[in-house]
Protein backbone atom coordinates (compact mmCIF):
# COMPACT_ATOMS: atom_id res chain seq x y z
CA UNK A 1 0.00 0.00 0.00
CA UNK A 2 1.17 3.54 -0.76
CA UNK A 3 2.17 5.04 2.61
CA UNK A 4 1.06 8.51 1.51
CA UNK A 5 -2.60 7.47 1.27
CA UNK A 6 -4.82 7.73 4.33
CA UNK A 7 -6.90 4.72 5.36
CA UNK A 8 -10.59 5.67 5.58
CA UNK A 9 -12.16 2.37 6.38
CA UNK A 10 -11.80 -1.28 7.23
CA UNK A 11 -13.89 -4.05 5.70
CA UNK A 12 -14.08 -7.65 6.80
CA UNK A 13 -15.72 -9.97 4.28
CA UNK A 14 -16.79 -13.42 5.50
CA UNK A 15 -18.16 -16.38 3.56
CA UNK A 16 -19.55 -19.05 5.90
CA UNK A 17 -20.67 -22.52 4.80
CA UNK A 18 -22.30 -25.57 6.39
CA UNK A 19 -24.05 -23.33 8.89
CA UNK A 20 -26.93 -23.97 11.26
CA UNK A 21 -29.79 -22.61 9.13
CA UNK A 22 -31.95 -22.44 12.27
CA UNK A 23 -30.00 -19.23 13.02
CA UNK A 24 -31.25 -17.59 9.81
CA UNK A 25 -34.28 -15.96 11.44
CA UNK A 26 -34.91 -12.26 11.93
CA UNK A 27 -34.76 -12.73 15.70
CA UNK A 28 -31.43 -14.56 15.63
CA UNK A 29 -29.93 -12.11 13.14
CA UNK A 30 -31.00 -9.17 15.31
CA UNK A 31 -29.36 -10.83 18.34
CA UNK A 32 -26.23 -11.43 16.26
CA UNK A 33 -26.12 -7.74 15.29
CA UNK A 34 -26.43 -6.71 18.95
CA UNK A 35 -23.72 -9.19 19.98
CA UNK A 36 -21.24 -8.34 17.24
CA UNK A 37 -21.64 -4.59 17.66
CA UNK A 38 -21.09 -4.78 21.40
CA UNK A 39 -18.07 -7.08 20.99
CA UNK A 40 -16.27 -4.87 18.45
CA UNK A 41 -17.32 -1.54 19.94
CA UNK A 42 -19.76 -0.31 17.31
CA UNK A 43 -22.74 1.95 18.02
CA UNK A 44 -25.90 0.52 16.46
CA UNK A 45 -28.35 2.63 14.47
CA UNK A 46 -31.23 1.38 12.27
CA UNK A 47 -31.61 -2.30 11.37
CA UNK A 48 -33.46 -3.21 8.17
CA UNK A 49 -34.47 -6.65 6.86
CA UNK A 50 -35.43 -8.05 3.50
CA UNK A 51 -36.78 -11.57 3.17
CA UNK A 52 -39.91 -13.27 1.91
CA UNK A 53 -41.89 -12.96 5.12
CA UNK A 54 -45.45 -12.06 4.14
CA UNK A 55 -44.87 -12.74 0.43
CA UNK A 56 -47.35 -15.30 -0.99
CA UNK A 57 -45.78 -18.71 -1.64
CA UNK A 58 -46.46 -18.50 -5.40
CA UNK A 59 -44.51 -15.21 -5.61
CA UNK A 60 -41.41 -16.49 -3.83
CA UNK A 61 -38.40 -17.51 -5.92
CA UNK A 62 -37.44 -21.17 -6.05
CA UNK A 63 -33.71 -20.78 -6.80
CA UNK A 64 -31.64 -21.75 -3.71
CA UNK A 65 -29.35 -18.73 -4.09
CA UNK A 66 -32.33 -16.35 -3.73
CA UNK A 67 -34.06 -17.83 -0.68
CA UNK A 68 -32.88 -16.29 2.55
CA UNK A 69 -32.79 -13.20 4.69
CA UNK A 70 -30.82 -10.04 4.09
CA UNK A 71 -30.21 -7.40 6.72
CA UNK A 72 -28.38 -4.11 6.99
CA UNK A 73 -27.34 -2.93 10.43
CA UNK A 74 -26.36 0.70 10.15
CA UNK A 75 -23.70 1.63 12.67
CA UNK A 76 -22.48 5.09 13.59
CA UNK A 77 -19.37 4.55 11.45
CA UNK A 78 -20.95 2.68 8.47
CA UNK A 79 -22.72 -0.72 8.27
CA UNK A 80 -22.86 -4.46 8.67
CA UNK A 81 -24.57 -6.40 5.87
CA UNK A 82 -25.67 -10.03 6.04
CA UNK A 83 -27.18 -12.38 3.48
CA UNK A 84 -28.31 -15.89 4.41
CA UNK A 85 -29.04 -18.64 1.92
CA UNK A 86 -31.32 -21.08 3.71
CA UNK A 87 -31.18 -24.09 1.38
CA UNK A 88 -27.43 -23.77 0.88
CA UNK A 89 -26.74 -23.27 4.62
CA UNK A 90 -24.48 -20.33 3.76
CA UNK A 91 -24.07 -16.86 5.25
CA UNK A 92 -22.24 -13.88 3.76
CA UNK A 93 -21.29 -11.01 6.09
CA UNK A 94 -19.52 -7.69 5.43
CA UNK A 95 -18.49 -5.43 8.29
CA UNK A 96 -17.41 -2.00 7.05
CA UNK A 97 -16.39 0.80 9.37
CA UNK A 98 -14.14 3.84 9.34
CA UNK A 99 -13.49 2.98 13.01
CA UNK A 100 -10.87 0.28 13.49
CA UNK A 101 -12.08 -2.96 15.11
CA UNK A 102 -10.85 -6.44 16.00
CA UNK A 103 -11.43 -8.43 12.80
CA UNK A 104 -10.29 -11.73 14.32
CA UNK A 105 -12.81 -11.39 17.15
CA UNK A 106 -15.54 -10.46 14.66
CA UNK A 107 -14.79 -13.53 12.53
CA UNK A 108 -14.68 -15.84 15.58
CA UNK A 109 -18.02 -14.58 16.92
CA UNK A 110 -19.67 -14.79 13.49
CA UNK A 111 -18.44 -18.33 12.82
CA UNK A 112 -19.59 -19.52 16.25
CA UNK A 113 -22.95 -17.70 16.05
CA UNK A 114 -23.94 -19.40 12.81
CA UNK A 115 -22.28 -22.74 13.63
CA UNK A 116 -20.23 -22.60 10.43
CA UNK A 117 -17.97 -25.51 9.64
CA UNK A 118 -16.16 -23.41 7.02
CA UNK A 119 -15.34 -19.69 7.11
CA UNK A 120 -13.18 -17.78 4.66
CA UNK A 121 -12.29 -14.17 5.38
CA UNK A 122 -10.86 -11.25 3.45
CA UNK A 123 -9.80 -7.96 5.00
CA UNK A 124 -9.58 -4.74 3.02
CA UNK A 125 -8.24 -1.35 4.08
CA UNK A 126 -10.20 1.33 2.22
CA UNK A 127 -8.18 4.33 1.02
Amino acid sequence: MDNTKKIYGFELIMDLHECNSGKFTRGSIEEYMETICEAIGMEREDLHFWDYEGVPEEERPTEPHLLGTSAVQFIRTSNIVIHTLDLLKAVYVNIFSCKKYDTELAAKITKEWFGAKECSTHFIERI
